[in-house]
C-alpha cells in the first residue's frame, strides 16, 4: 500500500514540496523493493548475487535522491547536504520513516547523522575535511561511544573513561558498550572525562568528545552486543592507553556534555517524527487487514473491538504527531523547548508501542512473523523508551521545569 501524502494547507510551499517529493521516491522506488533491499540482512539466506542486486538498487535510489536535491537534509550544501531547516527536516522524517531503511537512502543514518552535526558545529575546518566530508560521501562509517556498562547512561557525570593530556596527545582509557555502529566504524567519537593542564580550571574533569580512529592501537572492539536476541552493530569497546593527536579533540576542553545535549535534543525530535512515520505505516497495515479479513460471519472492520483499535490508534498518532511538530517549531524559532523535548520523548515511544501492538493483534500470528515489519517496529518502539534518556529521567526534568516556573510566581502557559 503506497503512503498517502497530500499537501498541508497550513505549512509553507517548501515543506509541502519536500514531503511530496520524498513520498514520491518512497512510493515508487523504496516500498516496491523493500524485501530486495533489506531482507537478506535478517535471514542471511540470500546469495552474493542477491546482495549485489540490493546494492545496485540502493545506489540507483540514492542517485535519484541526489538528483531530487534531497540528499543529507541535515547538512549544508558546502558539505554535501541539501540544507533543510529543522522543521523542514522533521516533516521530511515522518515520510521517510514509513518505509524500512528509507532514511539511509537519503543520507541520514544514525549515528553518522548525529556525528556529522557534531563535526559541523564543533569541528575545525581540517576535521571537517578529514572526517565530515568522507562521512557524507559514504566513504567512511562512524560510531558514537558514550555509554558505559558500569555506570548509569542517564547520568553523564558518572562517566569514568578518561583522556589525559601528554604533550600533543590525548591518552584514553576506559570501557564502553552500546557504541553505536562500532562494528563497522572507521572512527569513533568518544566521550571522555578530561584533565587538560593547559585548559581552564573550571573545565578540567569535565567531558570532552575526541575522535578516535578504530585502527588506533589500544582500541579493542570486544563484540557486537546482542539486542533482542540478535547480534547488533552496537559494540563493546575497551580503550587501553589509546593515543590520538590533541588535534582530534572536538571543541573546547569540557564542551563534551553540551555537544551531547546538542546532539540528543535534535535527535529526540527526529526519533519522534520517525516514530510517527512508522506508526502511520502500522496504522495502514492494520486497516488493510481489517478491511480484508473475514471472521465469525463478518469483516474484522465490523467488529466493535476492532473499531476501538482504529479510534485509539488514530488518537495516538495525531497526538504524537502534533506534539512533535509543536516541539520542532519551538526549536526552529530558537525558543526553550526542553520541556517539550522531554514530553515527546516519553509520550511518542509509548504511543508508538500501543499503535504497533494493536496492528500486531489484528494481524495475529502474521504480525509477529518476518513477513511484516511490525515485529521490528515493536522492538524499536520499546527500545526508544531507553535510548536518549529513560522515561523516568525525562519525567523528572518536566516536573523540575514546571515547578521552577510556579516557584517564580508564574503559572504555566500551555499556549506558549
Amino acid at each position: 500500500m503506497p503512503m498517502n501524502v497530500q499537501a498541508i494547507p497550513t505549512v509553507s510551499d517548501r515543506i509541502n514540496q519536500i514531503r511530496l517529493s520524498t513520498a514520491e521516491i518512497v512510493n515508487r522506488e523504496i516500498l516496491p523493493n523493500e524485501n530486495a533491499l533489506w531482507r537478506w540482512r535478517s535471514d542471511g539466506k540470500h546469495s552474493d548475487r542477491d546482495r549485489k542486486k540490493a546494492r545496485d538498487i540502493r545506489n540507483d535510489i540514492q542517485n535519484k535522491v541526489k538528483q531530487a536535491g534531497l540528499w543529507a537534509p541535515h547538512l549544508p550544501e558546502e558539505y554535501g547536504g541539501c540544507n533543510l531547516g529543522f522543521l523542514e527536516h522533521a516533516y521530511m522524517n515522518e515520510v521517510l520513516a514509513y518505509a524500512i531503511g528509507a532514511a539511509s537512502l537519503f543520507g541520514v543514518v544514525a549515528p553518522n547523522s548525529g556525528n556529522q552535526k557534531i563535526l559541523l558545529k564543533y569541528g575545525t575546518e581540517e576535521q571537517k575535511q578529514k572526517w565530515l566530508v568522507p562521512l557524507t560521501e559514504g566513504k567512511m562509517q562512524s560510531g558514537f561511544s558514550m555509554t558505559e556498562p558500569d555506570n548509569a547512561g542517564s547520568d553523564p557525570r558518572s562517566i569514568k573513561t578518561t583522556a589525559s593530556r601528554e604533550g600533543d596527545e590525548w591518552v584514553i582509557n576506559g570501557h564502553k558498550w552500546f557504541t553505536s555502529n562500532g562494528m563497522a566504524a572507521d572512527f569513533l567519537i568518544v566521550m571522555c572525562r578530561t584533565d587538560d593542564p593547559d585548559g581552564p580550571a573550571e573545565q578540567n574533569g569535565k567531558m570532552t568528545q575526541i575522535i578516535v580512529p578504530t585502527d588506533t592501537p589500544g582500541v579493542n572492539i570486544v563484540r557486537g552486543i546482542e539486542v533482542w536476541g540478535r547480534t547488533s552493530d552496537h559494540a563493546e569497546v575497551i580503550y587501553e592507553n589509546v593515543r590520538v593527536p590533541a588535534a582530534n579533540q572536538l571543541g573546547q576542553t569540557g564542551s563534551g556534555h553540551q555537544a551531547a545535549q546538542d546532539r540528543l535534543g535534535a535527535g529526540r525530535v527526529y526519533h519522534c517524527m520517525n516514530s510517527v512515520g512508522q506508526m502511520w505505516r502500522a496504522f495502514d497495515l492494520m486497516i488493510e487487514r481489517l478491511a480484508s479479513r473475514e471472521v465469525h460471519g463478518g469483516m474484522l472492520e465490523e467488529k466493535q473491538f476492532m473499531q476501538g483499535f482504529v479510534a485509539d490508534s488514530y488518537i495516538d498518532i495525531q497526538a504524537a504527531r502534533l506534539m512533535t511538530i509543536q516541539c520542532a517549531d519551538r526549536m526552529e524559532q530558537g525558543l526553550d523547548a526542553r520541556t517539550d523535548i522531554s514530553a515527546i520523548k516519553i509520550f511518542v515511544p509509548a504511543a508508538y508501542t500501543r499503535v504497533v501492538d494493536r496492528a500486531i493483534q489484528v494481524w495475529g500470528a502474521a504480525g509477529v512473523s518476518g513477513d511484516l515489519p511490525l515485529a521490528g517496529m515493536y522492538q524499536g518502539a520499546r527500545t526508544l523508551r531507553l535510548a536518549d534518556g529513560p522515561d523516568e529521567v525525562h519525567k523528572i526534568l518536566i516536573a523540575k521545569n514546571v515547578l521552577k516556573r510556579y516557584h517564580a510566581g508564574e503559572a504555566w502557559d500551555f499556549g506558549n
